[in-house]
C-alpha cells in the first residue's frame, strides 16, 4: 500500500472517530469544553500563552563557567571575618567587672603602711555592673566610661587617673560576666541558648556546637546569620567544608538553624518522574538525571532536556543577556542541554542543581506520532485493512 493511501485511511478514520465517537468514549469526569462553557466567570487567556517572559539559554562552553558552582549566599562575602584574628571584644552595658589595683609598696593610696601579712600589695574592689551610661565608679578615679572599650584600654585609663595619687599603680580589669557580648542560637539545635563571645572570639560552628549541635540532617540544614538588619543563609554542609564561611560572630548576632527539604522536580520523558530529594550537597544535572533513571529510550528527545529556574538579574547580565526586556531582580530562565552531543555529558556533570529546580525532558517527535497511531489502531473500524497498516507504520516509527 502506498504512503498516500495509508495516510488517507488514517485521516479518514481519525475524522470519523472525532465526529461519531467522542461522546461515547469513557472518561472520569467532564471534559475541558464542558468546564469552560459552564463557568460563570473566567479569568485567564485560555489556550493562549501564560504570559511569563523567560530567557532560553543553551548549555555550551561559554555558559558553563557561570554555572559550575552555585553560591546563593555567603557569610564571608556578606559580613567578612572569615580569615585573620578574632575581632576585639568590647565592654558593654550590663557587663559585670572586677578591678584589682596593685601598688609598688605599702603605705600608698590603697595599701596601708601597717598592712601586716598580705599576699601582695594589691586590693580587689567589689564587682560592679556597667550602668546605663556605660560607666563604672572607681575610688579616687571617679566615674570611668567603659562602654565600647576593651579591658586593656580601660586598664590604662584607670592607671592614668591614679598615677598622681597611688604608688606606681597597676590595674587588672576582669570581665566576670558578659551580658552584652552574646549570640543567640535558635532553631533546630539540641540546646538553643545564648552563647557568650570569649576574648578569643567565637565562630559560627563554635556557637552551634555550644548549643548542642544541629538536630537535623546536615544535607537539609541551613544556617541563617542575622546581623544589624542584614542576613545571609548558608547550607550547613557548605559551612563545614568551606572554612572561609565559618566567620567570627559579633555581639547580638542571631544564628537561626532550620531544616529545609531540598528537592527538584522531573517531568516528561524520564524513566521516573516526580519530586526527588537531593542526595548530595553539590548535586549536578547529570546526577539528577541519573536519580530519575535517565531518559526514556522509547520516548525522550535527547536534544531537548530543559532545566527551569529563576536566575538573578546580575548573573544573566554577566552571561551577556540583554535585560532591557525584563523587570525585577529574579528572571525566569530555561537552560537547554543537547544530549545528542557527546560533549554535553561533560557539561551536565558540572551543571549545579538548585533547590526547587524543574527538569523537563521533551518527547521525541516520532513518539508523538506513535501515540497517535496507537489511538487509531485501538479504534474499531469497518475497514479491516487500516489497523494492520497503522500497526506496521507504528512499528516502523518505533524502529528509528
Amino acid at each position: 500500500m502506498s504512503h498516500f493511501t495509508l495516510l488517507s485511511r488514517v485521516s479518514a478514520l481519525a475524522v470519523m472517530t472525532v465526529l461519531t465517537s467522542c461522546a461515547a468514549l469513557p472518561r472520569s469526569g467532564p471534559n475541558e469544553g464542558a468546564i469552560v462553557s459552564e463557568a460563570t466567570a473566567h479569568i485567564g487567556k485560555g489556550a493562549q500563552k501564560v504570559g511569563i517572559d523567560y530567557v532560553l539559554v543553551d548549555l555550551d562552553k561559554s555558559i558553563m563557567s557561570y554555572l559550575e558552582r552555585y553560591e546563593p549566599a555567603s557569610f564571608e562575602a556578606g559580613f567578612g571575618g572569615g580569615r585573620g584574628g578574632a575581632p576585639d571584644i568590647t565592654i558593654g552595658r550590663g557587663d559585670i567587672l572586677q578591678l584589682s589595683v596593685f601598688e609598688a609598696q605599702a603605705g600608698g593610696l590603697f595599701i596601708p603602711a601597717d598592712a601586716g601579712a598580705r599576699p601582695g600589695n594589691y586590693v580587689t574592689l567589689p564587682q560592679q555592673e556597667v550602668d546605663r551610661k556605660g560607666n563604672i565608679a572607681v575610688p579616687y578615679a571617679g566615674d570611668v566610661h567603659v562602654e565600647g572599650l576593651t579591658a586593656d584600654v580601660v586598664r590604662r585609663q584607670i592607671e592614668e587617673r591614679l598615677a598622681n595619687r597611688a604608688i606606681e599603680p597597676q590595674v587588672v580589669v576582669t570581665v566576670v560576666e558578659s551580658r552584652s557580648n552574646l549570640v543567640s542560637v535558635i532553631g533546630d539545635v539540641n540546646a538553643p541558648k545564648k552563647v557568650e563571645i570569649s576574648q578569643n572570639g567565637e565562630r559560627v560552628l563554635d556557637a552551634i556546637a555550644d548549643a548542642g549541635g544541629i538536630s537535623t540532617p546536615s544535607l537539609e540544614t541551613y544556617i541563617t546569620l542575622l546581623r544589624g538588619g542584614r542576613e545571609a543563609t548558608v547550607l550547613y554542609d557548605t559551612l563545614v567544608k568551606t572554612p572561609k564561611e565559618n566567620i567570627y560572630l559579633a555581639p547580638d548576632d542571631v544564628l537561626s538553624v532550620n531544616r529545609e527539604r531540598r528537592t527538584y522536580m522531573v517531568f516528561g520523558a524520564a524513566s521516573a518522574t516526580g519530586r526527588i530529594n537531593f542526595d548530595d550537597a553539590n548535586l549536578t544535572l547529570g546526577q539528577a538525571l541519573g536519580e530519575a533513571g535517565g531518559l526514556s529510550d522509547t520516548q525522550a528527545d535527547p536534544a531537548q532536556v530543559f532545566v527551569y529556574r529563576e536566575e538573578s538579574r546580575d548573573q544573566l547580565q554577566r552571561m551577556g543577556v540583554d535585560m532591557t526586556k525584563f523587570a525585577g531582580s529574579d528572571i525566569p530562565v530555561i537552560y537547554r542541554a543537547n544530549l545528542r552531543d557527546p560533549s554535553a555529558y561533560f557539561a551536565i556533570s558540572k551543571f549545579a542543581m538548585r533547590d526547587r529546580d524543574i527538569i523537563y525532558i521533551s518527547n521525541a517527535k516520532t513518539y508523538e506520532l506513535t501515540k497517535f497511531l496507537d489511538i487509531i489502531n485501538n479504534v474499531s473500524t469497518t475497514n479491516g485493512g487500516v489497523p494492520s497498516d497503522v500497526l506496521n507504520a507504528r512499528n516502523a516509527i518505533r524502529g528509528f
